[in-house]
């Protein structure tokens, strides 16, 4: 038997609250006369807007406050979007549910014009350095503006910020409403998604038993498999915000086919690599992947990146 009450700690967000919102009825439907509710939670993330991710403390702080309600028995599951899950989880947390992705590419936002039209020395707004590094390596000449904000915000800098274009994930303005201002999705081999990004996990406490089995109607296996072996890369690398880190698994078959990269902040420095193999291995893929990045000098690239983080916090 289901639990009679689910509390969804969710950001309070317009888009975390559609996805919240999402999980909500999926569960409503599943388990008609359940009760369902949604705890809104503003993370540390959500309250500081004006400093780049990698200087305060990367993507945890996303996840961090909500988290700590669930361990205090606040609330029961949480819904994230997987590009801002960390790979490493607090003690009795973990992840439960992985659903179906969506659309997992980089959207162009701009007034009509696709990327590879956009004039020399165009201006673009992104909150990702994995987004900059690869949008460099393709065009040195870009002017790179770090925004931060929900989708609208983001949108509106077009104007706001007279920028040539705007970078944001196509999942998020999909669920929105907002696919009808995408200009065009960048093709995955031009910019790499974030490890994760399009699907949405669920995560809950490791010793309720009860709760993982009233969600689990909602993992989608072949989504799993594909961000697993994504998070194996990242996790490996010891990556987060500060370092462009960027990897897509696709699932044919029986077989997972994966793109990863380690870049340089300014794209001058990029490493690549593909793996493929059978899907019963994706964390193995993923760690496989991760090791060829690094040795073919990923390891410099975040030694680099890393020491200027450290002395850029000391000064």
């Amino acid at each position: 038997m289901p639990p009679k009450k689910i509390r969804i700690g969710t950001r309070d967000s317009r888009l975390a609250l559609w996805q919240a919102e999402w999980v909500k009825s999926e569960l409503e439907k599943a388990y008609p006369g359940i009760d369902v509710s949604l705890v809104s939670i503003k993370t540390m993330g959500d309250r500081i807007l004006d400093v780049p991710l990698a200087k305060v403390g990367g993507k945890g702080l996303f996840v961090k406050e909500i988290e700590e309600a669930m361990l205090r028995g606040e609330v029961d599951i949480a819904v994230h979007s997987m590009k801002d899950v960390p790979t490493f989880f607090p003690e009795g947390l973990g992840l439960c549910c992985i659903t179906r992705r969506e659309d997992p590419r980089d959207a162009v936002v701009s007034r009509g014009i696709p990327f590879s039209d956009l004039p020399h020395g165009a201006r673009i707004g992104t909150s990702a350095l994995r987004r900059q590094a690869q949008l460099l390596k393709e065009r040195p000449d870009l002017q790179m503006v770090v925004i931060r904000g929900n989708v609208e915000t983001r949108i509106r800098k077009l104007e706001s910020e007279q920028l040539d274009a705007v970078i944001l994930a196509a999942a998020g303005m999909k669920r929105l409403g907002f696919g009808d201002s995408i200009t065009e999705c960048l093709d995955v081999q031009l910019s790499i998604p974030a490890i994760g990004q399009g699907a949405l996990g669920i995560e809950c406490r490791l010793d309720d038993r009860e709760m993982q089995d009233a969600i689990a109607f909602m993992n989608h296996a072949e989504t799993a498999c594909c961000v697993k072996a994504e998070r194996a890369l990242l996790k490996r690398c010891e990556g987060g915000c500060q370092v462009p880190i960027a990897a897509h698994a696709v699932l044919e078959g029986d077989e997972l086919h994966m793109i990863g990269l380690i870049a340089a902040v300014d794209g001058r420095h990029c490493v690549r690599g593909e793996v493929s193999g059978d899907a019963g291995q994706c964390e193995e893929l993923g760690r496989t992947l991760a090791d060829l990045l690094l040795s073919q000098g990923g390891k410099e690239i975040l030694d680099e990146v890393y020491q200027a983080e450290a002395e850029s916090s000391l000064s």
